[in-house]
């Protein structure tokens, strides 16, 4: 009972001193907003990025060779024929390998001029990259290993370039470096990414386009580093060493300088760095709710002080020290509570909005909340504490003269 009388009475002076207290519960609420904003942001991002790598596929890697010298022989590059061998050597352990070739280029037809990305794809090319096509089909293994200059390209490229969003058959003329190359369409593809990332993955003015890598590379080319998609029949680990010993083995170079990196292990090591950034940065905007606790012991004390007759009349009635003491807390502890709940739905808000602007899922977790809101009223009760106990060791008689 003696609790909900304290708080009745926690109440009914915020009432008395509306804009006071809502001042009072200013810095807790930008404080936790932040918090909430960061933290959950944080984990947003992490589930983002999360998502990417499980729609490339975790067994994805790609593996390159460190030269020893100050220039790569032909023995620390990869090659078609290294491809080939590979896939014999290996089977059915490896769904898609590929030399991961790209290029920039020119789109030119007609009047229109526009920047494009050619990305290479190698046979299997539904393993490497899930694309959304509405029209047309994916190119063929047959296409791939005959190197015909197919295309994929995306809806708002086909409408801005051929006026239709179904312009499969229409001829592409894209200038890579110094040739210029004649693409069919056999495909058009539909862009479901979400805003944010679209915005990770840079600017959108290049026209993103998809083609057998064979097209934009020669026979004899040499590479730098391949992507591999082992089969989920093995483990990553047991694959990594089995391909580590035979690249090593075939090119006749130390094992150590054979490097093969899953998007596993890129994936962890990306989750473990937004991680840290996330506890840096929130504890950074967690500096806030010390100055907000400041700010309500301060507060606090102007209270004590403007009611230093009402402690007497109460103390002169049988009231305990403890129980002035309790009434203070709970009054300090309700207004940063307050503060802690306004601050948590405006983060939340603020994130899920955001959410909703890139077209992405926001993750709030609720133990995120539940600690928000605890930590709040724990930081009320503590730099209330200093107050309360003024107003409780108050004498009586000096507090009844008290003008």
């Amino acid at each position: 009972m003696l609790i909900l009388e304290n708080i009745s009475l926690a109440f009914s002076s915020i009432r008395v001193n509306k804009m006071r207290s809502f001042l009072t519960m200013l810095g807790m609420i930008i404080g936790i907003s932040s918090v909430i904003s960061i933290v959950s942001l944080g984990d947003t991002m992490r589930s983002v990025i999360a998502d990417e790598f499980e729609n490339i596929g975790t067994t994805l890697a790609y593996s390159y060779i460190v030269s020893e010298n100050d220039y790569y022989t032909s023995n620390e590059t990869y090659t078609y024929e290294d491809i080939d061998n590979i896939k014999d050597a290996f089977g059915d352990k490896v769904e898609y390998i590929g030399a991961g070739a790209r290029a920039s280029g020119k789109i030119k037809n007609g009047r229109v001029i526009k920047d494009a990305r050619l990305e290479g794809l190698a046979e299997n090319p539904n393993i490497y990259k899930k694309l959304d096509i509405i029209h047309g089909k994916m190119f063929s293994n047959n296409d791939i290993k005959n190197s015909r200059p197919y295309i994929i390209i995306e809806d708002k490229t086909a409408e801005e370039i051929f006026r239709t969003k179904n312009a499969v058959g229409e001829i592409l003329r894209i200038q890579v470096n110094e040739n210029l190359i004649e693409f069919t369409v056999t495909g058009v593809y539909k862009n479901n990414d979400s805003a944010l990332k679209k915005l990770l993955g840079g600017s959108e003015t290049k026209a993103l386009t998809y083609v057998p890598e064979t097209a934009i590379t020669e026979k004899d080319s040499q590479f730098w580093s391949i992507e591999i998609n082992s089969s989920k029949e093995i483990t990553v680990e047991e694959f990594k060493s089995k391909f580590v010993n035979y690249v090593s083995r075939a090119k006749g170079i130390k094992p150590e300088n054979v490097r093969y990196y899953t998007a596993e292990e890129e994936m962890k090591s990306i989750d473990g760095i937004m991680s840290t950034l996330s506890l840096i940065v929130g504890a950074i905007a967690a500096i806030s709710l010390l100055v907000g606790g400041i700010g309500i012991m301060n507060i606090m004390l102007v209270s004590v002080t403007e009611r230093t007759r009402e402690i007497g009349i109460r103390k002169s009635l049988g009231a305990r020290m403890e129980d002035i003491l309790l009434q203070f807390l709970v009054e300090s502890a309700i207004i940063s509570a307050a503060g802690g709940i306004i601050g948590t739905i405006l983060g939340a808000s603020v994130v899920v909005i955001g959410g909703m602007a890139f077209g992405i899922s926001a993750i709030v977790k609720p133990q995120v909340v539940i600690t928000a809101v605890v930590f709040s009223a724990a930081v009320g009760i503590f730099f209330g504490l200093y107050p309360a106990r003024k107003a409780a060791k108050a004498d009586p008689i000096d507090a009844l003269r008290y003008e």
